[in-house]
């Protein structure tokens, strides 16, 4: 049979590493928070390599700005003093513009001309929906979820409440949802415990993690999502 012989009523898209790469967010983030330490007189360009360095090794593991002060070589106590500054800088950065991936404005907007398209997002409010401005995208959704605006970061994907959020604001059975996104652990994980079906898209930070767990299907990028969604 066909993957999706019977079409879905809805489609549920992530927003990093699925719409755009996630790491030019994360490169401006870093240099905010390097002209930060440059204020309070650290090198500029050594802490921000140091932040990027950080970000690298796991975009949301957290403390990242503690980590890299220790790798810049910073002590405790001057770095106590540091972090509430250095973190403001990086919550509060504003980019301008972040550049999409190729083909993902106009697959997006083939998938939401026949779906009701809805977007769910980890991460902090302001900087979630500030990515979503930068991108251009956000007037495709139909509804955007952001995990933390329903009870900060325990509800992050894989917990299913974001999901069922979605389900209940476009009036669709989560078992006629799909799930297009990047993360295995995340976003297939959180389509898994609702009964959705996933599509997985092999962009961005986590584009050679297992399969684990597995997603109905899979794509190289959104464009080719929208092509197994008949977009």
């Amino acid at each position: 049979m066909n993957l999706f012989a019977k079409p879905p009523l809805a489609v549920v898209i992530d927003l990093d590493d699925t719409l755009y790469p996630q790491s030019t967010y994360l490169y401006g983030a870093s240099r905010a928070v390097g002209r930060a330490g440059a204020a309070a007189g650290l090198d500029q360009v050594r802490l921000s390599r140091a932040v990027r360095r950080q970000l690298v090794a796991g975009s949301d593991r957290g403390g990242t700005i503690d980590r890299a002060l220790a790798a810049y070589g910073i002590g405790p106590d001057l770095a106590a003093d540091l972090i509430p500054t250095l973190v403001a800088a990086f919550t509060t950065y504003r980019p301008r513009r972040l550049p999409s991936y190729p083909g993902a404005r106009d697959a997006l907007a083939a998938i939401s001309a026949r779906y009701p398209v809805a977007c769910l997002t980890d991460g902090n409010p302001a900087i979630q929906r500030a990515k979503l401005a930068a991108t251009g995208l956000a007037d495709a959704f139909a509804t955007i979820v952001i995990t933390d605006e329903l009870g900060g970061r325990t509800l992050r994907k894989p917990h299913p409440e974001g999901l069922r959020q979605v389900a209940e604001t476009l009036g669709v059975p989560p078992s006629d949802l799909v799930v297009i996104g990047d993360r295995p652990g995340k976003d297939m994980a959180v389509a898994a415990a609702l009964g959705a079906r996933s599509i997985r898209v092999r962009t961005g930070e986590y584009a050679d993690a297992p399969d684990e767990p597995p997603a109905t299907a899979c794509a190289p990028d959104l464009a080719a999502a929208a092509t197994l969604l008949g977009a």
